[in-house]
């Protein structure tokens, strides 16, 4: 055997490998912290995957949002590919072209105003960590004519930000936060889209606000563009930051750049990753303005990987795409197919979202159960909670797949309702799991 066959054979799956045998194997070299897999998938085109036993699915879940162009686009793939032969990891000691192109489109695309900066990251709660770090900068701000520190950093009940410590003390659900406590001080979560206790709790004391647009978590909650109006206000009055955590909901996922593009503000800060690479891990912290990109000052932050060519090269990629194959046109229109539709369904209570970022509510707690019917009529779906169903596919979803998913809906209601009685063979994906 030759060199070059040697190290071709080194790297080969072995092929005809059953589902079953993968998963043997990942459970016994893998930590248990996702439970089961649901499926060992191999390959994937477009909107579509397929399984190591040859069963095709519909992926309406995008890898959690993640997989803007669908799965193995080739202009994404190749430019990747051509990156990764020329360039791959240089350190932050150095730049690339690439990190510098994208901190030019990124701060094009969010029409930040002179003196905008943009940090880059490996993922969604990096992004968040690198913000929490920012709000604690924004502490050393003076109160009022008093040089006490501001201490208090306002999230929302329903939040999540990430499961690293700091974002981890921004997201509400008790169950995340427990086994790891005490988090970094000074979180504090006030309800949901209640724009006075908003107002009560915005201080001389508060750091910063972290408001997603639209909970992904909690079920697909959409803020509104008077509440993110109102955190603007009274966080510009109080000398607050605001920061808008659009890791699920930017780069398109809403039909917009960003989901807070229609409540006509200027945040202090907004963070990105999921459907920024395309697929390829990538985060972004972008600060608004020469005064809160200050605040991080050289030593203060850091990162390895975070910005290296191919990860900047694969998010410059898939903004290209976007803007040139009429995504966002397309976003706006199937999205609108699919919410249409899922309303009209029997045993649908409410379907909340935008573009194609879409939760609905059931009559009944089957959503656990319909993830499992879903998989075996051929549909990746999510569930977040126990009535309710998060949708987040590939931007490129076509009104015909759209169409398919909802003619099949009715019949993958009937078997889960038929199998609630039956617990879950497998741990549904859930939207911390990806960051």
């Amino acid at each position: 055997m030759n060199h070059s066959a040697a190290e071709a054979s080194a790297t080969t799956i072995v092929p005809n490998s059953s589902g079953a045998d993968w998963l043997a194997r990942y459970s016994s070299s893998l930590m248990g912290v996702f439970g089961t897999p649901q499926r060992v998938l191999v390959r994937g085109a477009g909107s579509l995957v397929w399984d190591a036993d040859g069963k095709e699915y519909l992926d309406l879940l995008g890898g959690i949002a993640v997989n803007a162009m669908g799965h193995a686009h080739p202009f994404v793939t190749s430019v990747i590919a051509s990156q990764l032969a020329t360039l791959g990891h240089v350190s932050n000691f150095f730049t690339s072209p690439t990190q510098i192109a994208l901190a030019e489109k990124l701060l094009a695309l969010t029409n930040a105003p002179a003196g905008s900066k943009v940090f880059f990251a490996n993922s969604g709660t990096e992004a968040n960590e690198a913000a929490f770090k920012l709000a604690r900068r924004n502490g050393d701000a003076p109160v009022g004519a008093k040089a006490a520190k501001r201490t208090k950093i306002i999230a929302l009940e329903g939040a999540f930000h990430g499961r690293t410590m700091g974002a981890l003390a921004l997201t509400a659900k008790e169950a995340y936060r427990a086994p790891f406590e005490p988090l970094p001080g000074g979180v504090v979560h006030i309800p949901f889209g209640d724009i006075e206790a908003l107002r009560a709790a915005v201080d001389d004391t508060t750091a910063a606000v972290f408001l997603e647009p639209i909970q992904g978590e909690a079920g697909v909650r959409p803020l509104g563009k008077e509440y993110l109006q109102a955190a603007r206000e009274a966080t510009s009055k109080a000398g607050a930051l605001l920061i808008l955590d659009e890791v699920q909901t930017g780069i398109g996922r809403t039909g917009k750049w960003l989901a807070s593009e229609d409540a006509g503000i200027v945040p202090d800060a907004v963070t990105l990753a999921k459907g920024l690479g395309g697929g390829f891990p990538v985060g972004a912290l972008i600060t608004f303005g020469p005064s809160t990109s200050s605040l991080l000052t050289a030593g203060q932050h850091g990162t390895t990987f975070g910005g290296n060519p191919v990860a900047t090269a694969a998010a410059l990629a898939t903004l290209h795409a976007i803007e040139n194959q009429n995504v966002l046109d397309n976003v706006l229109t199937v999205g609108a197919r699919l919410r249409a539709g899922l309303s009209d369904v029997d045993g649908v209570t409410e379907v909340r979202g935008e573009g194609l970022l879409i939760g609905f509510d059931l009559d009944a707690e089957i959503a656990p159960a319909m993830v499992n019917a879903a998989l075996d009529a051929g549909f990746i779906i999510n569930s977040p909670g126990p009535r309710t169903i998060r949708l987040a596919p590939p931007l490129i979803l076509t009104l015909e797949q759209a169409a398919r998913f909802l003619d099949a809906l009715p019949g993958i209601i009937e078997a889960a309702s038929a199998q609630t009685s039956t617990p879950p063979t497998s741990t549904p994906l859930t939207d911390e799991d990806a960051q």
